[in-house]
């Protein structure tokens, strides 16, 4: 058993990290657990643009920003896999570790879907990949694939098309779901052909991606584009299993919480792109984790 904190909190994304910040810095005894690198979906982001008081940073270089500001008054840092949290806020770790805690924090984001088509899940770090800023200069030269019609799949389009040869936009609709301002610059960028009303149904490869292969869904003919790589944009799935005995998720994995971010469950809450909600931005990520702080300040000084 290890001591026994104030306000556990899972994950280093915008939400956890802002969460870190406030509670430590009023006194909170803090702790954030993270299995990969702190900064969540900043880390695949290219560009911040829509920050207020920033008007352009790399996702990467906010990411560092946030974690050292948020370790700055004391919060503790644990590299680990939350596997569950109980009903008494006590949480175990994917080695056997069980941290004990007034208070857990739920800031766990999302995970990418895959396409689940043939020869997919066998090429995922062989040229498919879903990371384009990751994985963009990989590809100097050559021509990739990218599928998805949404703000992300259309920037980071956007953002591999100063390493690559030619790159596809695959979308199974005639049109886009992007804001216009993606639309516009990915229709008068010369690298990058739509290739629309067509949907994904194999990777092609010889041990790395070689192609993959579309079918129009209004009409069923196929057709297969030579690439080297493939970057799904299709949607996500929120990573809620270790609150998943709780009962505090919808039908799709995401958490329910009330307006101070607080679940079914007192004491536990969450905040970002795992909660039931309607936008998911780094903007309303920040201002739930500092919601949530608040709130378990106020519990921590009550009990």
């Amino acid at each position: 058993m290890s001591d026994k904190f104030d306000l556990i909190i899972i994950g280093a994304g915008p939400a956890g990290m802002t969460a870190a910040l406030y509670a430590s810095r009023s006194g909170l005894k803090t702790c954030i657990v993270e299995s990969g690198a702190p900064g969540g979906k900043l880390l695949k982001t290219f560009h911040i643009e829509n920050y207020p008081g920033i008007k352009e940073m790399g996702g990467a270089e906010l990411a560092m920003v946030m974690f050292d500001q948020a370790l700055a008054f004391g919060a503790e840092y644990k590299a680990g896999e939350v596997v569950k949290v109980n009903k008494d806020k006590s949480v175990e770790l994917l080695d056997g570790t069980i941290l004990e805690s007034n208070c857990v924090l739920l800031a766990t984001g999302t995970k990418e879907r895959m396409l689940n088509i043939p020869g997919e899940q066998e090429n995922v770090g062989k040229g498919v990949s879903f990371c384009a800023v990751c994985d963009g200069a990989f590809f100097r030269g050559k021509d990739v694939v990218v599928i998805g019609g949404g703000n992300s799949a259309l920037e980071e389009a956007g953002f591999l098309t100063q390493f690559v040869n030619k790159l596809y936009i695959v979308i199974r609709r005639d049109q886009f779901r992007a804001e216009e301002k993606f639309q516009r610059e990915v229709e008068e960028n010369e690298k990058i052909e739509i290739i629309r009303e067509h949907v994904p149904l194999e990777v092609l490869s010889d041990g790395k991606v070689t192609g993959i292969v579309l079918k129009n869904v209004k009409t069923g003919k196929t057709q297969t584009v030579d690439c080297s790589g493939i970057f799904p944009y299709v949607g996500s799935d929120p990573i809620s299993d270790c609150v998943k005995d709780l009962g505090v998720c919808n039908e799709h994995g995401y958490v329910i919480v009330d307006r101070n971010m607080e679940t079914a469950v007192k004491g536990v809450y969450a905040a970002g792109d795992v909660v039931d909600k309607q936008l998911r931005q780094v903007v309303t990520a920040v201002g739930e984790g500092a919601l949530v702080a608040q709130q378990a300040y106020k519990e921590v000084k009550e009990k």
